[in-house]
């Protein structure tokens, strides 16, 4: 069924459609393609042609991605629990074939965490702090140096709901009411009975952020850092694009304490971008992490590939 969304786009691309009829119409950029010469015309024409192939080639690289995925990923987080944690802005699709992705790795789907608006927004500090300090499972201690929204509720999340190999996770009731409180504020949403302790945690975000969204990419960057430090290990990934301006993954990247925490992906729209983020958790529960993609400040294109800036034949 087409949504309203769609169906606008749809109205726009008509109406441009339109106007640029009625601008070549009028005789100005005719006259402009007609006072071309021979030498330009046939430029054209060729950058024409290299467009295609690039394009055929792309979509080649896309249909191998798609076939060879499931082989590439096959076993690699057998034995680990993954929870997801997304923001208000993951495209549903790129959540589900993570979720996709992780069972078909062998991990096994821990559950779902969504991030509110309220709280990246940081719009009840408060109230947040006020419930953190009073959730505090018993026998833990959150990090003193973490005292912004962000670091503090990653915090807490990863010692309700994470652990590293060899730890106890929290109790079931101290993970119930702290959850259950962070939801009844408006924190973060959940599924009843639905999450169960994780080894390893993967945060879906969306695409860039716009310039005036203040510190939200940076409320979910120390939010993420926080929780996968608790974890044996986390990945933050987004779309194509999601790794500039203010978004999470620019400003983990930019930052060398949160890049050595949390990996990231910022291609996850892409086949190539799915299958780093299962090869990145893996990675992850050795204790290794990176940044990869293709936007900046990303080191590889994906897991063991040779390093963006590195010498041609290194």
């Amino acid at each position: 069924m087409i949504s309203m969304r769609q169906h606008a786009i749809s109205l726009v691309a008509v109406f441009m459609a339109l106007a640029l009829g009625l601008f070549l119409g009028s005789g100005f950029v005719g006259d402009r393609v007609n006072s071309l010469n021979g030498t330009s015309r046939d430029r054209i024409g060729d950058l024409e042609q290299q467009r295609d192939s690039l394009n055929d080639q792309v979509n080649s690289a896309n249909s191998f991605d798609a076939a060879i995925a499931a082989r590439l990923i096959a076993g690699q987080l057998r034995g680990q629990d993954v929870l997801v944690v997304t923001t208000p802005n993951a495209a549903d699709s790129d959540v589900t074939a993570v979720k996709e992705c992780i069972a078909t790795a062998g991990g096994t789907f821990a559950g779902q965490i969504g991030m509110t608006d309220t709280l990246i927004r940081d719009e009840k500090a408060e109230q947040v702090r006020t419930i953190v300090d009073q959730t505090i499972p018993a026998g833990t201690t959150l990090r003193a140096e973490l005292t912004d929204t962000g670091g503090r509720v990653g915090d807490l999340l990863g010692s309700l709901v994470t652990h590293r190999s060899g730890q106890q996770a929290a109790s079931a009731s101290d993970r119930q009411t702290g959850l259950q409180t962070l939801r009844d504020g408006g924190f973060i949403t959940f599924a009843d009975n639905a999450i169960r302790p994780a080894d390893l945690v993967v945060f879906v975000t969306g695409d860039a952020l716009p310039e005036n969204s203040g510190a939200q990419g940076q409320l979910t960057a120390r939010l993420a850092a926080a929780m996968s430090a608790r974890a044996q290990g986390g990945t933050l990934v987004g779309r194509t694009g999601s790794a500039t301006g203010v978004s999470p993954i620019a400003v983990v990247r930019s930052d060398p304490a949160l890049r050595n925490a949390v990996s990231t992906v910022d291609n996850v729209d892409q086949q190539t971008g799915l299958i780093t983020t299962i090869l990145v958790l893996d990675e992850e529960s050795q204790g290794h992490t990176g940044s990869y993609g293709t936007g900046p400040g990303a080191t590889a294109i994906t897991v063991g590939a040779q390093p963006v800036d590195a010498p041609p034949g290194t």
